[in-house]
């Protein structure tokens, strides 16, 4: 087993594997790696060494920032993992990557991505709402990539599925800085988004 040392908070970024339908998505991926890098935050993310995922940590890299990738053998072809960077841990399953993700974190950042970028998203708010971890969890809802996610969690608000509390366990930012900033701390997440 790898030992991981370092000295800044590691934020989780959830993030797709795949560059999306517009460039966009990879540029800004980059963007926000260089500017958590800025923030002396370091990465920890699903080792995809393509997409979003690749560029993230190539925006922390260049930045200065360390990445920690977190990859299930199952995936090391298709997520092209002979590309990632940083330190890599191999694990098992896709359970023992999301658990050992969340384990390395100080909070969660959600980038443009597919069904396992959601599936990590509501994994990590449903930790949190059960009190499992107490940590920040922020949507960056880059042009509005979000909206009709965020609409839909309004709408289970509505529909009492879930109380507004539970609701504001996932923020959403609509800029990078702002992102960050909610990253900040657990209770300014959550004093933010109230």
């Amino acid at each position: 087993m790898q030992t991981l040392v370092t000295t800044n908070e590691r934020i989780a970024v959830f993030c797709g594997a795949r560059p999306g339908a517009r460039q966009d998505h990879v540029a800004y991926a980059y963007e926000f790696g260089r500017a958590l890098a800025r923030r002396d935050r370091d990465l920890v993310y699903g080792a995809g060494g393509v997409g979003v995922m690749g560029a993230v940590a190539d925006g922390v890299l260049a930045g200065g920032g360390a990445v920690t990738g977190v990859l299930p053998r199952s995936l090391h072809e298709r997520e092209r993992a002979d590309q990632a960077r940083g330190t890599i841990f191999v694990v098992r399953s896709m359970h023992e990557r999301k658990a050992l993700m969340y384990k390395l974190s100080s909070g969660f950042a959600v980038l443009p991505g597919g069904i396992g970028t959601l599936d990590e998203l509501m994994e990590v708010a449903t930790w949190n709402q059960l009190s499992l971890m107490e940590k920040p969890v922020v949507v960056v809802n880059h042009q509005g990539f979000y909206d009709p996610m965020l609409t839909m969690l309004d709408h289970l608000v509505t529909e009492g599925f879930l109380t507004a509390r539970e609701r504001n366990l996932v923020c959403s930012a609509e800029t990078t800085e702002q992102a960050l900033d909610l990253l900040g701390a657990p209770e300014q997440a959550v004093l933010a988004s109230t």
